[in-house]
């Protein structure tokens, strides 16, 4: 249906970058299955003081560097790009570095990690805990003071193509997930 583009890395790893699929397949179901989706872990969840106010739905890439400056090369995180939706499947804003959200009212958070959890899929990026830690503009976003990132699917970097021949290189890893957004009670 879509042509799948991607990019090879050493030792003949091929990453999928089809994202117009994963978008249609994701956006379509997921928040659909979002009553069946798995329990948040304990660690990650939002502290008591704290309420949900929004869950966006994104699809992208993880953007990983080959770093060889140890004494183990490997890939590291460079940053997220990513479109959110909302539960009707609209262009909410964008995910990228900092790590940071982006509403299309211009609101912006940046966080911090603050717990993790291994996904329930083992092909997929953790679950977290991220806590807000600066905001710019007024909007949607001004209030927020966590963000859990849960349902992850793919977006986990390559176990290996990272060499001294490859220094700098970047991959990107096709990924998706939702954000659950909490502000104060």
């Amino acid at each position: 249906m879509f042509a799948e583009t991607g990019k090879r890395v050493a030792g003949g790893i091929f990453v999928a970058l089809n994202l117009r699929t994963l978008a249609l397949g994701a956006v379509a179901g997921i928040f659909a299955g979002a009553a069946g989706a798995q329990q948040v872990p304990e660690t990650l969840r939002a502290p008591a003081d704290e309420h949900l106010v929004m869950q966006v739905h994104a699809t992208g890439d993880q953007i990983y560097s080959c770093k060889v400056d140890g004494p183990q090369p490997g890939w590291t995180l460079k940053a997220p790009e990513a479109q959110l939706f909302d539960k009707n499947g609209k262009v909410f804003g964008k995910h990228f570095a900092g790590p940071s959200w982006e509403a299309g009212d211009g609101s912006r958070v940046v966080g911090k990690a603050a717990a993790n959890a291994p996904s329930p899929d083992a092909d997929s990026i953790p679950w977290l805990l991220v806590k807000v830690v600066s905001h710019a503009g007024e909007g949607v976003l001004t209030q927020v003071t966590s963000i859990q990132r849960i349902n992850t699917k793919g977006g986990k970097a390559p176990a290996s193509g990272c060499d001294a021949g490859h220094a700098g290189q970047e991959v990107r890893v096709a990924y998706s997930a939702d954000y659950l957004f909490f502000v104060p009670k």
